[in-house]
Parts: C-alpha cells; structure tokens; sequence
C-alpha cells in the first residue's frame, strides 16, 4: 500500500534594512490543522538572498517528498525558478546578457530541495492583507529588529 504525499502549504518572505544590510527571513509551514514558523538574521544581505533563504530553509525541513505550494512576493524568486533557471543551467550560468547569475549558489540549493517535491510557486501581492504574508513579514523584520538591538546593546559596532 503506498502512502499519500503530504500536501504541504509555504510562506516565504525575507526583509532587508539597506540593501544590502542587515536582513532577516521567515516560512511559515502548514500541514493540515499544523503551523510551523521558522526564521532567521543574517547581518549583511539582500533583500533577494533573504527570500530565497526563507524558501530553502523551509524546504529543508521537509524529511519526505511532498506536494508543495509555496507562496512569495518575490517575483525575482517565483520568476527564477520557474522560468529562468532552465536557460541559467544551459548556459552555464549566465544571464541573457551573458553576465554570470546572481546568488548562484542559492539558485542550485534551491533547484536540488525543489527537484526532491513536487512544488508548485505562486506570487501573492506583499502587503495587501494575506494573513501568513504579513506574519512572515512581521517575523522577518523582527529578526532584523531583534539583532540589530543586540548588537547596539552588547556595544558591538558593524562595520560598513
């Protein structure tokens, strides 16, 4: 007797104070009645490395193949793994304009957890009153917030 794939639902978004600078990511996981969150800080990144990092992270946590919808406001994310990627690969990852691709590194990880699910991306408008969006936009700016005071308040200074 197989067993069914679980359906799994992905949020995803990632924030940056500066671009770069100092960032924070966040997923939110849902399995039937189940909700997972899970965020993170990185103290120098992109806005584009935020996102991608929320959705890597969250697949990571999936120990099974699963069917997954995974929601983002990052049409550079939805966009480059839906559509781009294949031509990166074919080109030995250059851009159309023949420039090498940015966030290389993210884009294979984030093709290798895909390849192991079937996931389907959808792009939600950001700030327009989804409920998981704005949490995992909240989550994700408070680990920026939440960083950088700790920063400030154990007197380390960042350099720039």
């Amino acid at each position: 007797m197989t067993q069914e794939m679980k359906q799994v639902i992905i949020y995803c978004d990632g924030a940056c104070k500066r671009n770069p600078g100092p960032g924070g990511w966040a997923a939110i996981l849902k399995y039937k009645k189940y909700k997972k969150r899970i965020s993170g800080y990185s103290p120098k990144a992109t806005s584009n490395i935020m996102e991608m990092t929320a959705a890597i992270k969250a697949l990571e946590q999936l120990k099974k193949k699963c069917k997954v919808d995974i929601f983002t406001d990052s049409r550079y994310m939805k966009n480059g793994i839906t559509k781009w990627i294949k031509n990166w690969k074919k080109t030995g990852w250059k851009t159309s304009k023949k420039e090498p691709v940015k966030n290389k590194e993210l884009w294979v990880q984030l093709d290798e957890l895909c390849s192991r699910h079937i996931v389907n991306w959808f792009w939600i408008k950001g700030h327009s009153g989804n409920p998981d969006n704005e949490e995992c936009d909240m989550l994700a700016n408070n680990e920026i917030k939440k960083n950088v005071l700790n920063i400030q308040k154990n007197g380390l200074s960042r350099t720039n």
